[in-house]
């Protein structure tokens, strides 16, 4: 046995020979780990940084007496949170919302990259690839600014063409029965360009010589897609899975914020835009940032179940 770890220590490297190795990296690279260090001080600074502020989820905090002099109170916020009785209503509003963008942002992106990928002129894809991933660079604000100017049930686009085949004006931000589907319907309009992009990109590296030969054996353009392209870009396909269901609590802050309004919030009110109204406008900032830890909570723990039962079943996963 001491043979052993004798020949382990004088096989494995040493802490100063592995010290020389990292320097002579640094030295080597250095122009390299320049270009990082932009990155890296940024979500040192706005990521790693304010994670100090979670202190104040266990605290009854006083803005006047700081983080160190506000009362220490434990878990008491997250008992209020969960005894609230909108607090559940809110939470199935988030997880709804999340589940009806993630079940179309998950499928349409796929079918969207197929079908680009089987056009023959290159000019027409390259269009078409600009058309569908513009929308993904307009923010939000300006994007629900255009879409309040098509939906207004008054003049809006859409109303006017509804009116004129016959129908009835539809106030979609305002009826709880059509705002979950604007919001859906939109977000895949705006983000669905992303997607396509990536597994595009994916697309692109698989092997020529595997359609080459599936057409030898009689397959089609639908068997090539299936039998040869989807199992190619599985493993894309798995990492964007997992990191979609940790956000699965992230319903979309932004869009819903901009475009809600007091007639929607039983179907669109989220942990997120809650989290907003109690904290900024109520100034609650305790309870609002147990809401908030609760959240990451939630979202840490489906990305490392997520990733183990993937790596469970012979994939690939984030780490």
């Amino acid at each position: 046995m001491a043979d052993i770890k004798a020949a382990a220590r004088s096989t494995g490297p040493s802490p100063r020979t592995a010290g020389r190795s990292l320097m002579k990296d640094l030295v080597r690279d250095r122009y390299l780990y320049l270009l990082l260090l932009p990155g890296l001080l940024l979500v040192l600074l706005f990521k790693y940084g304010p994670m100090y502020g979670v202190v104040i989820a266990f605290q009854d905090y006083n803005i006047y007496k700081g983080i160190h002099g506000s009362q220490w109170v434990g878990f008491a916020q997250f008992e209020r949170l969960f005894r609230s009785p909108d607090f559940y209503e809110i939470l199935g509003n988030t997880v709804i919302i999340s589940l009806y963008k993630l079940s179309a942002s998950f499928v349409i992106p796929i079918v969207l990259a197929l079908l680009l990928n089987e056009l023959r002129s290159v000019v027409f894809r390259r269009f078409a690839q600009s058309v569908v991933y513009l929308p993904h660079f307009i923010s939000w604000v300006i994007f629900s600014g255009i879409i309040i100017t098509f939906l207004n049930p008054v003049d809006g686009m859409v109303n006017t063409v509804i009116q004129s085949l016959g129908g009835k004006p539809i106030d979609f931000l305002g009826d709880v029965r059509y705002f979950r589907s604007m919001l859906v319907v939109t977000d895949i309009y705006k983000e669905v360009g992303w997607g396509t992009i990536i597994y595009l990109a994916a697309i692109a590296g698989v092997n020529p010589d595997l359609y080459e030969a599936a057409r030898i054996d009689g397959a089609s353009k639908l068997r090539q897609m299936w039998h040869v392209t989807l199992p190619a870009i599985r493993p894309v396909i798995v990492i964007l899975v997992i990191l979609s269901l940790a956000n699965v609590l992230e319903a979309g802050f932004q869009q819903i914020f901009l475009l809600y309004n007091a007639l929607v919030y039983d179907v669109a009110d989220i942990i997120d835009t809650y989290v907003y109204r109690v904290g900024i406008y109520q100034a609650n900032y305790s309870f609002a940032t147990a809401a908030g830890l609760f959240k990451s909570a939630v979202a840490m723990t489906l990305i490392l179940t997520v990733n183990t039962i993937v790596k469970k079943s012979g994939q690939q996963g984030l780490w």
